[in-house]
């Protein structure tokens, strides 16, 4: 069968898929043992033909598929996928580029060439830092904190890369109390134990307190890293990063920003100030899924010592053609090897947004966030827990006298979730369990807003009454 029949058959059945995707349920309902008896058969002796494949592969996992790609879904800030988007990631996978080396495929090389700088113009970061394309914002954490983790030994005199972490200078790892998990995760991955972190504590709404992390760095003289935050994944709330960076710099320690989704507020007039100093930091990283809204698959790690970056991550083989110096090579700067042409749907999203379009599509969510606050805080027991400064809303369900609030938010949630309306999940903060919602998506609109806070007032009062 041809590409041009299989891929006219994917075209229908994903356009009819786009088409529903604002009146389909939000959640899944349907019990994981249905999910596996539509998908588990015998592995075939004889390879079933392809168009049949496609076809049942469409209808089999159907009753699974989350509308996380619609306007109703508020939850794990996830955005959709621009039209455009979409279409260059359909590309992408028919020229089935690999970006590890410029040899590989040049115009993937020179995409991410453009791509990098029209970001670190957007962002106001340094224009001769380096920029790598990695899967998401856990390994763009990765990234950045291996560059760091070189630069600090480095200037105590140690090799990192070639002899490993025993024997090392002690290195000291600060964080802040609200720090998301992937931060653990990646220092986890790069040979730091979590139990060897300092944290700093935060402050009501999630942000690193200056004053404490001055009086921990006061007992510094060791290699030292800070991590803050750009866009705390409760709150929306961003630390002090200039503030931060001028006390962690003064005692010579390297600053590394998660800015997952808060880092594109630099990319907006009306929201930098919530990341006011965003450049004196050392490295970077984000997540072009969430508010970029291009396809999984799109984390950027950025770092202002191109050199650290290379150094922590580059390898060399014989058989690799690799780039003289003219040419960019994409293995310099990430984890991987083989890896998908990235640099494509992030040309396409940002070409076609524009400088100003994206801030509008930032301010956007921001701005719905806040009317998604206002509705809600209208309800009587209902009550918004955080400062909404960007897209997140943090939302606390109050209960009767004696009846337990942890009990009656988990309840509403999950009412919230079966009934499909829309579909947000839960957290805990400041002692008690919340809902949170995260408006991220590029095809969200106000009359979808009101249509969710409609759906969570009325689950609230159903289980309020139950």
């Amino acid at each position: 069968m041809t590409h041009h029949t299989l891929l006219t058959q994917a075209l229908e059945l994903a356009t009819t898929y786009l088409d529903g995707l604002a009146q389909r349920p939000v959640g899944v309902t349907t019990p994981v043992d249905q999910l596996r008896s539509r998908v588990e058969r015998p592995l075939p002796e004889e390879g079933v033909e392809a168009s049949q494949v496609i076809r049942e592969l469409a209808s089999d996992v159907e009753p699974g598929l989350v509308a996380s790609a619609g306007p109703h879904y508020y939850g794990f800030v996830i955005g959709g996928s621009l039209p455009v988007t979409l279409a260059a990631d359909w590309l992408t996978s028919a020229w089935d580029q690999n970006a590890c080396l410029y040899a590989q495929s040049p115009a993937a090389a020179v995409v991410e060439e453009v791509v990098a700088a029209w970001l670190l113009d957007i962002l106001g970061l340094p224009a001769t830092a380096s920029v790598g394309l990695v899967t998401g914002c856990q390994m763009a954490n990765f990234t950045g904190l291996a560059a760091a983790r070189h630069s600090v030994l480095k200037r105590f005199g140690w090799d990192v890369e070639q002899d490993g972490l025993i024997g090392a200078p002690d290195l000291r790892v600060i964080l802040g109390a609200q720090a998301h998990f992937t931060i653990l995760s990646a220092l986890r991955m790069l040979g730091i134990g979590v139990r060897r972190i300092e944290e700093v504590p935060a402050d009501a709404q999630g942000r690193m307190r200056p004053d404490a992390l001055a009086t921990l760095l006061r007992a510094s003289g060791r290699p030292t890293i800070v991590c803050v935050q750009a866009g705390n994944v409760n709150t929306g709330a961003c630390d002090p990063i200039g503030e931060i960076a001028e006390l962690a710099h003064a005692r010579g320690a390297w600053v590394h920003v998660d800015g997952a989704f808060g880092l594109w507020a630099a990319a907006s007039p009306e929201l930098r100030r919530h990341v006011a100093g965003l450049a004196m930091a050392d490295s970077w990283a984000t997540d072009a899924h969430k508010w970029l809204n291009v396809p999984f698959d799109s984390g950027i790690a950025i770092v202002t010592d191109a050199e650290s970056h290379r150094a922590a991550l580059t390898a060399r083989a014989a058989y690799l053609v690799q780039a003289s110096g003219a040419e960019r090579d994409g293995l310099d700067w990430t984890p991987e090897a083989s890896r998908r042409a990235r640099a494509f749907t992030l040309y396409a999203a940002l070409r076609t947004l524009g400088r100003r379009g994206l801030a509008r599509l930032v301010e956007r969510s921001c701005k719905l966030a806040r009317l998604m606050a206002e509705g809600l805080a209208a309800e009587p027991g209902v009550r918004i827990l955080n400062d909404v400064v960007l897209n997140q809303v943090l939302v606390g369900f109050d209960a009767p006298d004696g009846r337990d609030v942890d009990a009656l938010t988990r309840a509403t949630i999950a009412r919230i979730q079966r009934e499909g309306r829309c579909w947000l999940g839960g957290t805990r903060w400041a002692g008690r369990e919340a809902a949170r919602i995260s408006v991220s998506n590029w095809s969200t609109a106000e009359n979808d807003i009101k249509m969710a806070a409609a759906a969570i007032v009325d689950a609230f009062r159903a289980e309020r009454t139950a």
